[in-house]
């Protein structure tokens, strides 16, 4: 037998919207504009042009459905991962090649909006590997499981025994730092006469951007904290696939394997603040480091006949190995105690896995004249077996007030917890009459600690004639708490205050209201037209409504000496330099519910221009806002959520954003130009100074303005296999609206880091070859 398509190529003069996809519909491909959900596909070449090294970030540079936290702190700043509709990512489902990616073991620690987040940290991902990607902007637990209350991103790997292609890239920011060097590959080898192996490869490595202001304490910049870490990154792939049983089935399999070294610079102590004169006479910047390894395999055999049926069975086992450490550190209590201090610490190592079995049927049943086409059924079970393993750091990271920054994790609060999933689906495709396409599909889940879950999706399309469609859906959908989210513990410290995380299931989280985290459940609700006036050209329009009840959040949030008190009776002791008043803790909670309402619009247009060349233009509007419509009190009374943490679920995502991009290309010569507007973000702000200094009940809100940024790129063929291009991302240097001065710590750190608009690293430029063959 041949290879069952996982979704087809374009050609380089067709328009993505006439390849296949298999994505949002388990019985039947079709193409992007024939689809009954709103499906984006992003080629590997519109990847490759947005300049960006990494995957998130050439994925919000093309899809305005898709943002991203722009910048994290401690270790939120280690790992990547997106966004979507303006809910967490935790909420977007990963595939490859339609199979389940397991998530992170890095737990965003911090607060902000994606506090308590272990999504699947996608730049793990090489690039080199990608054919395609498939974003399906719509509910689909029914039919892929939990996670996927906002949508899916179907990473459609490449396949195949012919051609490869090598890239380089190197860039830098306006500002001189940052600088980038990448270089990433792939190549296609027969297996045999009928098989195919593929390799791919990816390093890339940046340096340490920093946009802090002058530090008020020293007169210099001694920040850090504003910028991306120093990383690099090793990733490599293998991709196979060939006929076996003489012809009767096709075993295929991927490998993929990634390491990166990242170093994340935290607050700068002064010698005045924190006295080390024997270790740091002029004072000392933390640096927590990370080493991790991500593994992921899958290995399966699939068949066209088994009584009728097309079958697929198929094991994934995907591991995160992430060890945090730092450097440039000490423990002031170790000193008092011993004498010295150690000045690099292994602080803790957090490793989570996801073994995923599936069975698959599909068959398409003819109906004779019953129906206007055949029914096409489909049906399968899950088990799935997560853990997730917290070990202790030295002894001296956590002894009495343990490491600056961020201190160890003690053998109290480490530990391995297990769970298994166990789920079936129906899926049930059929056109009752002529032009009426309508999809059912049903799912159960058992969860051996978050209990049962069922959902359910029914959608349809109609086309009144081929060049006019509606389409709808309304589905149910679920997203079970992490292991992560229910054991979690930590305490990270700044010069001057300190925040408290405690494991829910807790003692100490009990005594501040905490009760067991239970599901986040969903109804989602689209309609939308499809409408094509001319050849090549496309128009889609979309209004969806997300309903999610008891959404996991970073609430519980207390101060003062009850914060105090609740930390240390979680084994972590607060440093007696600060203040009660600047302390916090909180734990995970369900502690709110949301409505999320907006309105997506997708236009391409593609014209073959002859003699003058041919021209893409395309246009992504993506409208959306959130609402709170349920806030949870603790066992205490007290709102699980305070105003500051309510505008992480509700303003802090783009109201709006928009992508207007076209690209022209005439016999060597090629141009890419794009504008992006990032809509207005709306955060309540925690004062640094004066009377409401690090209150936990009084903020000031602050509004990052809409914001226009241009990207070119110019590209010149320069051998009939090698490609040269030139671009800049943010053209003109925009920058964000800088906070008031009660609302920079030290006056140095002068943005919003917690909203996902514009980034403060500045405008960006790179040089780019590449070679296919």
């Amino acid at each position: 037998m041949t290879a069952p398509a996982a979704g087809a190529r374009r050609s380089s003069t067709s328009s993505p919207n006439e390849m296949v996809v298999v994505t949002g519909n388990r019985n039947v491909a079709r193409k992007v504009t024939d689809n009954i959900a709103p499906i984006d596909v992003i080629t590997s070449q519109t990847l490759l042009s947005t300049g960006m090294p990494d995957l998130g970030s050439a994925l919000i540079n093309v899809n305005p459905a898709i943002n991203m936290q722009d910048h994290q702190t401690d270790q939120g700043a280690l790992s990547s991962s997106i966004r979507m509709r303006g809910l967490d990512p935790d909420q977007v489902l990963i595939l490859i090649d339609g199979k389940r990616r397991h998530t992170t073991a890095n737990i965003n620690s911090d607060k902000g909006p994606d506090s308590g987040e272990t999504p699947v940290d996608i730049d793990m991902i090489p690039v080199a590997m990608i054919d395609h990607i498939e974003v399906l902007r719509d509910g689909a637990a029914a039919q892929y499981g939990s996670d996927a209350i906002a949508g899916v991103v179907n990473i459609i790997l490449k396949k195949g025994p012919k051609g490869g292609s090598e890239q380089g890239l190197v860039g830098a920011n306006y500002a001189g730092d940052g600088f980038t060097y990448l270089l990433r590959g792939d190549h296609g080898f027969k297996w045999g006469s009928d098989g195919f192996v593929r390799m791919a490869f990816e390093f890339k490595h940046n340096d340490l951007t920093s946009h802090d202001l002058v530090d008020s304490r020293t007169g210099r910049k001694d920040f850090h904290q504003l910028g991306e870490p120093d990383q690099t990154r090793e990733n490599f792939a293998i991709n196979w696939g060939k006929p076996i049983l003489h012809d009767k089935a096709y075993f295929y399999g991927n490998v993929i394997y990634g390491h990166r070294h990242a170093e994340s610079p935290q607050f700068f102590r002064t010698a005045t603040q924190t006295p080390l004169p024997s270790y740091y006479p002029w004072g000392f910047d933390p640096v927590d480091t990370s080493e991790e390894n991500d593994f992921a395999a899958t290995v399966g055999v699939k068949g066209d006949d088994f009584l009728g049926f097309g079958w697929d069975l198929s094991s994934t086992y995907g591991e995160d190995i992430f060890n945090i450490n730092q450097t440039n550190s000490a423990n002031l209590s170790y000193l008092a105690t011993y004498g010295y201090t150690p000045t690099n610490f292994h602080l803790r190592g957090l490793t989570s896995t996801q073994w995923t079995n599936n069975l698959d049927f599909k068959r398409s049943i003819p109906v004779g004249h019953l129906m206007a086409g055949p029914i096409n059924v489909a049906f399968g079970a899950e088990h799935r077996m997560e853990s997730y393993r917290m070990s202790a750091g030295d002894p001296a990271s956590y002894y009495g007030a343990g490491s600056q920054a961020l201190v160890g994790l003690s053998p109290t609060n480490a530990g391995i917890w297990y769970r298994d999933v166990y789920a079936g689906y129906l899926d049930v495709d059929m056109q009752p009459i002529k032009h009426l396409d309508v999809d059912i599909a049903g799912r159960f889940e058992h969860y051996t600690d978050a209990g049962d879950a069922k959902t359910g999706k029914i959608a349809a399309r109609y086309d009144f004639t081929p060049q006019f469609a509606i389409r709808g859906a309304i589905s149910t959908g679920f997203r079970a708490p992490t292991l992560a989210e229910e054991h979690y513990a930590t305490l990270g410290v700044a010069p001057t205050y300190a925040g408290g995380q405690l494991a829910v299931n807790s003692a100490a989280a009990r005594q501040l209201g905490a009760v067991p985290l239970t599901p986040e459940y969903s109804t989602n609700a689209s309609g939308g037209v499809v409408i094509r006036p001319i050849k090549n050209f496309n128009i889609t329009a979309d209004v969806y409504q997300i309903n999610i009840r008891d959404r996991i959040v970073n609430g519980g949030t207390y101060s003062g000496e009850q914060a105090v008190n609740a930390i240390e009776a979680s084994g972590i002791q607060v440093p007696s330099s600060i203040a009660a008043s600047a302390v916090t803790a909180s734990y995970y909670s369900n502690g709110a519910s949301t409505r999320t309402q907006g309105l997506d619009i997708v236009s391409n247009y593609h014209l073959d221009m002859k003699k003058n060349g041919v021209l893409d233009l395309n246009l992504g509007i993506d409208l959306n806002r959130t609402t709170l419509t349920h806030l949870g009190n603790d066992t205490n009374g007290n709102p699980l959520l305070n105003a500051q943490r309510i505008s992480y679920l509700t303003s802090n995502t783009p109201r709006s954003k928009i992508i207007m991009g076209a690209h022209w290309k005439r016999d060597k010569f090629d141009v890419m130009l794009q504008e992006m507007r990032w809509g207005q973000t709306k955060d309540m702000m925690t004062y640094q100074s004066g009377p409401y200094a690090y209150s936990s009940t009084h903020f000031f809100q602050f509004i990052n303005p809409p914001v226009w940024t241009t990207n070119i790129e110019f590209g010149y063929q320069v051998l009939p296999r090698v490609h040269l291009a030139v671009g800049a991302n943010n053209l003109t240097n925009r920058m964000p609206k800088k906070l008031p001065m009660d609302g920079r710590y030290y006056n140095a750190e002068a943005y919003d880091v917690y909203a996902s608009q514009i980034g403060f690293n500045g405008g960006y430029y790179y040089f780019r070859v590449n070679a296919t063959y």
